[in-house]
């Protein structure tokens, strides 16, 4: 688990976490760090969504001025982790992600020396976030949470997300690779992507513009954490959700698509995330993209701003270990 330089630039690590096999072959996931020019006591660990890998030095940029060191994981099946031999961000069950969690985290918290951690997941790893958030509670490995726009709820009327679900219910106990009708917009990618309407470059490779197959095993697996969430969790640090104000239906030529998500639908995530924990804040944010990070460059800066302040409202403040040894140094002489 040697670090080896990262493909967004020198700034960067990845370390490859072997995750052992499954029916496909080896299985790795890649967590990717960058840290301040001092130590310091802060994390965060970024979790992606579907057809997504981290790619967003804004963010970490963001992060290092508020005093976080900076970690991202690719989940395995995905981006840096994705194998010639695999099936891109197939799993058959979300709780398939949580060892690459728990073995970030050890890095992150044991290896690094880290006391205070920011889980920050994006749609899907926002799902994924919550989940793992929920079953190490008590455990003190997690210190709150930052979801943005996360994938509560499946964007379709009630009757089609129930058919849907019971289709994919139904394959994915013999057939869970078949490819479902089901499908992701290519007007959202194309509505980021610099070679398109956007202004951000990421690898076509990882993150293609017309995107991957939903397959059945995997919305499958996607609905019973949804269900999950849906009858309520007992996260026990502070989450933040943060989403678009409004959400658009991704039809091309339709009007708003650049300031509106066009993923899912925002009314889902506020009507879902009292059922996170016992201290869930919600905040919209007018104008913001699906991933509101992403969002046109006035947006974002209100989506850090917001970010920023519940930030210093809910950990502790930034501080490097050289401050805190010589704080404690201080104590202990006077003690």
């Amino acid at each position: 688990m040697q670090p080896t330089p990262d493909v967004l630039g020198p700034e960067y690590e990845a370390i490859e976490l072997p995750m052992g096999r499954d029916a496909e072959g080896e299985v790795v996931a890649t967590l990717v760090r960058r840290r301040g020019e001092r130590p310091c006591r802060r994390a965060v660990l970024y979790v992606h969504g579907f057809i997504d890998y981290f790619f967003q030095r804004h963010l970490a940029d963001f992060y290092l001025a508020q005093g976080f060191d900076f970690y991202a994981l690719d989940l395995r099946k995905y981006g840096r982790s994705l194998r010639p031999h695999q099936t891109p961000n197939f799993v058959r069950s979300l709780t398939e992600h949580f060892p690459e969690i728990d073995a970030a985290v050890r890095i992150v918290r044991d290896e690094d020396d880290h006391e205070v951690l920011l889980l920050n997941g994006h749609s899907t790893g926002g799902l994924i976030a919550v989940l793992w958030a929920d079953r190490v509670r008590g455990k003190g490995l997690v210190d709150a949470l930052f979801l943005n726009s996360p994938f509560l709820d499946i964007n379709e009327p009630l009757p089609l997300r129930k058919l849907g679900a019971g289709i994919a219910r139904a394959l994915a106990a013999r057939f869970p690779k078949a490819k479902l009708p089901a499908g992701v917009s290519d007007l959202y990618p194309r509505s980021i992507h610099a070679d398109h309407d956007g202004e951000w470059d990421f690898d076509l490779a990882w993150k293609p513009i017309e995107g991957f197959p939903v397959r059945a095993g995997w919305l499958a697996a996607v609905r019973r954490g949804q269900r999950r969430v849906h009858r309520g969790l007992d996260i026990d640090v502070p989450v933040l959700v943060m989403t678009s104000a409004r959400s658009v239906r991704p039809k091309p030529g339709a009007a708003g698509l650049s300031g509106a998500d066009t993923v899912l639908d925002v009314e889902h995530m506020a009507r879902w995330a009292p059922r996170l924990g016992r201290h869930v804040t919600l905040v919209r944010v007018d104008g913001a993209v699906h991933d509101v990070v992403l969002s046109a460059e006035p947006v974002r800066d209100r989506v850090f701003a917001e970010l920023a302040r519940w930030l210093a409202g809910h950990l502790p403040p930034a501080a490097d270990a050289a401050d805190a040894a010589d704080a404690a140094d201080a104590a202990a002489g006077g003690s």
